[in-house]
């Protein structure tokens, strides 16, 4: 089973997401996490936590060693992992209560999508949490595109 979520989707987990916590978070700024970090801190209203055994603090807010030592049940999960880290990282974002598993761009896992989704969380693979919330945010200028929201109405003519 191919496991492809629509853009529909995408918007309406963002939409009712209240904290996205970073697995794999750095403090390097050349990392991916790195940037969706700063995204997410500056230009969203989630509660933002990451989960790093390697740190301590990140932007002044304190890093988790694990998943199951961030406070309260996690909302959506934004995972910066290798692939053969993937599922054992989908088995904790399930016993932590998790809504939505993540996997960023280049992370595609079909056996942990499958799993997760039998536990009852939504998946998406291969997408990254900034350029989506970006994408229906209005927000895409911040990256260098100026696209504004995304509608499915043509535009007017000038």
């Amino acid at each position: 089973m191919t496991h492809d979520v629509s853009a529909v989707e995408r918007r309406a987990i963002l939409h009712r997401t209240k904290s996205v916590t970073l697995v794999g978070a750095s403090a390097n700024p050349a990392r991916p996490s790195y940037f969706v970090a700063t995204y997410l801190l500056s230009s969203t209203r989630y509660e933002v936590n990451f989960v790093n055994p390697r740190l301590d603090t990140l932007f002044g807010k304190p890093v988790y060693a694990s998943l199951k030592d961030v406070p309260g049940e996690p909302d959506l999960v934004s995972v910066f992992r290798r692939h053969d880290d993937l599922p054992q990282v989908a088995e904790e974002v399930i016993d932590a209560g998790a809504r939505t598993l993540w996997l960023q761009l280049g992370l595609w896992h079909e056996p942990v999508a499958d799993r997760a989704r039998e536990a009852g969380l939504d998946v998406v693979m291969n997408r990254c949490v900034k350029i989506e919330h970006a994408r229906f945010a209005g927000g895409l200028h911040l990256a260098g595109f100026n696209t504004g929201v995304i509608s499915s109405r043509r535009p007017s003519a000038p």
